[in-house]
């Protein structure tokens, strides 16, 4: 299967083209540099993503606090670590980078604040 994907790991942004068996990498082409190897390989093999959102503070300045996590997520983990930022209510004032959720579904990545709300 022919998967078309754009690089992001530098300023070039060459187009790849990548043909997969759905899980591992049989044959790439359209890199430019040796970043575009790395950029396939975790995009095909393990994509993640850093997650923003917002999580209800009904009692703040503001009702939304914008919130992220503080490293990528696997890709196929995002629908679940949205069904548990949706739980979370802030009832007190929270400071840039202060942690939200400590070790979000058991990964080794925190849900931090964005913004500092009063």
């Amino acid at each position: 299967m022919i998967k078309k994907i754009t690089c992001i790991d530098c300023p070039k942004g060459c187009q790849l083209s990548i043909d997969t068996d759905g899980r591992q990498i049989i044959s790439l082409s359209g890199n430019l540099c040796e970043k575009g190897i790395t950029y396939a390989k975790q995009e095909i093999e393990n994509p993640e993503r850093i997650l923003a959102s917002t999580v209800l503070a009904p009692n703040l300045s503001l009702k939304l606090v914008p919130v992220r996590t503080s490293k990528p997520i696997p890709k196929d983990k995002i629908f679940r670590a949205m069904e548990e930022i949706r739980k979370v209510r802030i009832t007190q004032p929270v400071g840039l980078g202060q942690v939200i959720i400590k070790g979000l579904l058991g990964l080794d990545v925190d849900l931090i604040a964005t913004r500092e709300v009063l």
